[in-house]
C-alpha cells in the first residue's frame, strides 16, 4: 500500500513543487487549494511523475477556519473508510498582506500562517496517529528574525506592518511545531519544521516589492533585506521546496522529531526564541482561544 500525503497551498510554487517531489519519492498526493483550474493543472503535473497514484485535489479555502474544519473531517472520513493510512501532512500554505486584513475575527496573516495549520494539524492528529509512522511537516520562514515576541494578545500593540506581522505569525507556529514535536514523541508521529530560504513566489513577486511592509525603521534597510526574498535573487521554487522534500522523506530523519530543516535542506539549530516554552506557553493559549479544537486528541 503506498503512503498518502496532503499538501497544503499545493497548487502552485514550493507547495507545487513539493508535492511534485512527494510523488517522486512514492506518495500519493494530495493538494489542497482554493482555485479549481490551478487545482487541475496541479493535479495534471503531480500525476505524470507518479501515475500509478494520481494526485487529487481537494477545494479549500484555509483563510477561513470553518472550511479547515470542513477540510479536516473529509480527510478523516475518507481515510477511516479506505483504511489507507495518511503518513505525511505539509502544512505548506503561507500568504503576506500589505494591509491590515480581519478573518474570523483574527487579524489575517495569524489566521493564515498559524491558526490555519495549527487547527487542521490538530484535527488530523487521529488520523496521522493511526498511520504511524508518520510526519507532519511545518514551513517557515527567515521572517521570523524581526517578529515581535509578544503573544499576551493576538495582534502585538503598534502599527501594522505585513512583513513583520507575517514573521510573527511563522514564530507562532515553529514554536508550536517544537512544542507539538515534544507531545507527540514516542506516538510514531514525527514533527519537524522547515526553512525554503528565498524564493521566487507569487509572494515574494507581490507583496516584498511595497515598502510599506516593514516598519519604518526597517525601511532603509529593506532593500537589502529583501534580497534574501525578492526574484531578482532568489533560487526557484524547486529549489526552495527541497527542506520540505527532505523533512518529509529523508530516512535518517526516522525516529527523530523537533528537527528544524534549513535553506540548504539540512538540520539547523531552531531559532532560539521559538524554543522558549513561555513563548510556546503563550502561543497554545491564543491557539486554542481563537481555534478551539474540542477535547485535544
Amino acid at each position: 500500500m503506498s503512503e498518502s500525503a496532503v499538501v497544503t497551498g499545493g497548487t502552485g510554487g514550493i507547495g507545487l513543487e513539493t508535492a511534485l517531489g512527494l510523488a517522486a519519492a512514492g506518495f500519493a498526493v494530495t493538494v489542497v487549494g482554493r482555485d479549481h483550474v490551478r487545482g487541475a493543472g496541479a493535479v495534471e503535473r503531480i500525476s505524470a511523475v507518479n501515475p500509478a497514484r494520481p494526485a487529487r485535489f481537494l477545494c479549500a479555502d484555509l483563510s477561513s477556519l470553518d472550511q479547515v474544519r470542513s477540510l479536516a473531517a473529509q480527510i478523516a472520513d475518507e481515510h477511516a473508510a479506505s483504511g489507507e493510512p495518511l503518513a505525511l501532512l505539509v502544512n505548506n500554505i503561507g500568504a503576506m498582506f500589505a494591509e491590515r486584513r480581519i478573518l474570523d475575527g483574527v487579524e489575517a496573516s495569524f489566521v493564515v500562517n498559524h491558526l490555519s495549520p495549527y487547527l487542521l494539524t490538530e484535527l488530523l492528529l487521529p488520523t496521522l496517529r493511526a498511520g504511524a509512522p508518520s510526519r507532519i511537516v511545518n514551513v517557515t520562514s527567515g521572517a521570523i528574525g524581526v517578529a515581535k515576541r509578544d503573544f499576551d494578545a493576538v495582534e502585538p500593540p503598534g502599527g501594522y506592518y505585513g512583513f513583520h506581522h507575517y514573521g510573527r505569525a511563522k514564530l507562532a507556529n515553529l514554536a508550536y511545531t517544537l512544542d507539538l514535536a515534544a507531545r507527540l514523541d514516542g506516538t510514531g508521529v514525527s514533527v519537524f519544521a522547515a526553512d525554503p530560504g528565498g524564493a521566487a513566489t507569487d509572494m515574494t513577486d507581490g507583496t516584498l516589492t511595497d515598502p510599506r511592509i516593514v516598519s519604518p525603521a526597517l525601511r532603509l534597510l529593506w532593500p537589502l533585506v529583501r534580497r534574501r526574498f525578492a526574484r531578482s535573487t532568489s533560487g526557484p521554487a524547486s529549489v526552495a521546496a527541497r527542506p520540505s522534500i527532505t523533512a518529509a522523506t529523508d530516512g535518517a530523519l526516522t525516529g527523530r522529531t523537533g528537527v528544524v530543516i534549513g535553506p540548504e535542506a539540512l538540520p539547523v539549530a531552531p531559532f532560539r526564541p521559538a524554543t522558549d516554552p513561555r513563548l510556546a506557553a503563550a502561543v497554545r493559549r491564543l491557539s486554542e482561544t481563537h481555534a478551539p479544537v474540542g477535547a485535544r486528541p
